[in-house]
């Protein structure tokens, strides 16, 4: 039960990450950035969405104890 809880939320925040990193990308070359740019722009969103995810979870798991 747990486990596919875990599975499930870890599938979430990787859609929500790729979503955010493709909405990124858009608004970049909207702003006429360049190919790389956009991707460079893409890759930090993604990064920002796992990184606030795995804080959050950390904060939870401390709260938890």
């Amino acid at each position: 039960m747990i486990l596919a809880l875990v599975l499930a939320v870890t599938a979430l925040v990787l859609i929500i990450a790729v979503i955010a990193a493709g909405g990124a990308a858009k608004l970049a070359r909207l702003d006429d950035a360049s190919y790389p740019a956009a991707l460079t722009r893409a890759a930090a969103a993604f990064t920002a969405v796992i990184t606030l995810a795995a804080a959050v979870t950390g904060a939870f798991a401390a709260a938890l104890k």
